[in-house]
């Protein structure tokens, strides 16, 4: 239907700050967040940064470790995770999306112009998506992701500008568009039939749009190893230390990022060294001996950042006239590295559903028809979700006996290779996202404990830590999974909204 389109999209793009960012987090793409890049032709924004190959993972436990490599046999040798510096790698797209012609011929894969949504999405930014010509409005991601094969020249307008959205404009309960203050003190609004809201995990937007609960189970410390040499070169690596997971990764050739998780929400002070020392007396030995050196010597270097760590399922209230997305609409705990794989991927689902619109005035119709978003994504999101914030708690230290089995039979569990480590990490990784594998997994490990514990001769201590190590990953893992729905996770076929056709203009 897009061969007789004849006008052209604006699209107004309103983001907090144009320069380079430095964040500690937002750096390790994973292999399904890789194909979903490939898928959306975006793949060359990881050149040219320095970003390094990521093939798996290595975990360490009391002085023990075993590697854990992604299930990349029936890819192309170029398929594997991502590890950069997560602001190289924002500007990377900034230049793809400046590189736009502002004439798209038939020869152009108009899915280039998806790049500005993949771009904002990910990194908190602020969308409307704009129609000029005789449709009043927007986006419809067949603009940004179509072949176009037999199109006239095609008009596109994207304008990017550096602003602050202090509002949204509601109109009978329509998002109309937002009021927003520009770098130079002047309060604007711009208008939209559709305003996708994507202001990250600070938002003070989602409100309106979803029922935020957000827990912050931890926070991570951050600092940057240079020339470390990783046991395990091209590997993340997690290291099971008390009280919780110290995890490193390379971030470009010659330097690699730590992260100390703390749990709760309160962190040692840096200004006046309490951080400082909590790093060399607790944290640096239990780090492997390769890293110790170059650990003490980032410590001391004193370049020490702090983030508190964000979960929060997502809890839509469907509004006509927006769509929130990225973090201010769903977070998981960041120790999985599996933020950006989700963004992506709902990037596509998204994109795929709107593929087939002319035109998107109808702000009812549409919401009604976007709730299959909703249901769309699960399989991806629910499972990394729920693996991030399960392998989070069984991975931490407690006192408890039955904790204590379970972290141990997780270690041992991976340990053994073949399906034990490969089913996990494709997991891990998005390359197969099957909230069922995922669940069959987990009790596996609890069951592997629990015969670790009545093998070879039970005893009346060790079958009662057993039943509360079963009730413990219970405990565990139930109340992720209900957080994300059972319906939508397991049976989305069965969601009215999963076969939602799209709307007819009339």
């Amino acid at each position: 239907m897009w061969y007789n389109m004849q006008d052209g999209r604006r699209v107004q793009v309103i983001e907090r700050d144009l320069s380079e960012p430095d964040r500690i987090v937002g750096e390790l793409l994973q292999p399904g967040g890789y194909l979903k890049l490939i898928e959306l032709g975006l793949e060359d924004c990881v050149e040219e940064i320095d970003a390094q190959q990521v093939f798996g993972y290595a975990l360490f436990k009391d002085g023990k470790h075993t590697q854990l490599s992604y299930p990349l046999e029936k890819f192309h040798s170029d398929v594997s995770g991502r590890s950069f510096h997560n602001g190289r790698f924002i500007q990377r797209m900034r230049e793809k999306s400046a590189s736009l012609p502002k004439y798209i011929t038939s020869s152009l894969d108009i899915n280039q112009l998806f790049m500005f949504y993949v771009h904002h999405i990910l990194f908190s930014k602020f969308w409307l998506f704009r129609n000029s010509g005789r449709y009043s409005m927007t986006v419809s991601t067949a603009q940004c992701s179509v072949m176009v094969t037999n199109l006239p020249h095609w008009f596109t307008s994207v304008h990017l500008e550096q602003g602050t959205v202090t509002s949204l404009l509601e109109e009978k309960g329509i998002i109309r568009g937002v009021q927003y203050k520009t770098k130079d003190g002047r309060e604007l609004t711009a208008f939209a039939s559709l305003t996708i809201v994507c202001d990250g995990c600070f938002s003070n937007l989602r409100r309106s749009l979803c029922n935020p609960k957000v827990d912050i189970p931890s926070s991570f410390v951050g600092l940057v190893l240079e020339n470390c040499h990783l046991p395990y070169s091209n590997h993340g690596h997690v290291i099971l230390a008390d009280p919780s997971p110290i995890l490193f990764y390379p971030i470009s050739s010659t330097e690699t990022r730590c992260l100390v998780d703390v749990p709760g929400q309160k962190v040692p002070s840096i200004a006046n060294g309490e951080m400082a020392n909590y790093l060399k007396t607790i944290v640096a030995p239990q780090v492997p001996p390769e890293i110790y050196d170059s650990f003490v010597a980032a410590v001391d270097k004193g370049n020490i950042r702090t983030m508190p760590n964000r979960s929060m399922p997502a809890a839509p209230h469907p509004t006509p006239g927006a769509l929130l997305m990225g973090d201010a609409f769903n977070m998981r705990h960041p120790l999985t590295g599996g933020g950006m794989t989700v963004a992506l991927s709902d990037i596509v689902v998204l994109r795929d559903l709107l593929r087939p619109l002319h035109d998107l005035n109808d702000a009812p119709m549409l919401c009604k028809y976007l709730e299959s978003f909703y249901t769309l994504r699960k399989p991806v999101a629910s499972t990394i979700n729920t693996l991030a914030g399960a392998l989070y708690k069984v991975f931490c230290a407690s006192p408890d006996q039955a904790r204590k089995e379970m972290r141990q039979a997780c270690f041992d569990y991976l340990s053994l290779g073949g399906v034990f480590s490969a089913g996990p990490i494709s997991l891990l990784s998005g390359l197969n996202p099957r909230p069922l594998s995922l669940v069959l997994h987990f009790f596996a490990v609890a069951i592997y404990g629990l015969g670790r514990l009545l093998l070879p001769f039970p005893s009346p201590k060790r079958i009662w830590i057993g039943a509360r190590l079963i009730s413990g990953a219970s405990g565990i893992i139930f109340p992720i999974i209900k957080a994300e729905g059972v319906r939508q996770m397991f049976f989305p076929a069965t969601v009215p909204a999963y076969y939602r056709a799209p709307p007819t203009v009339k």
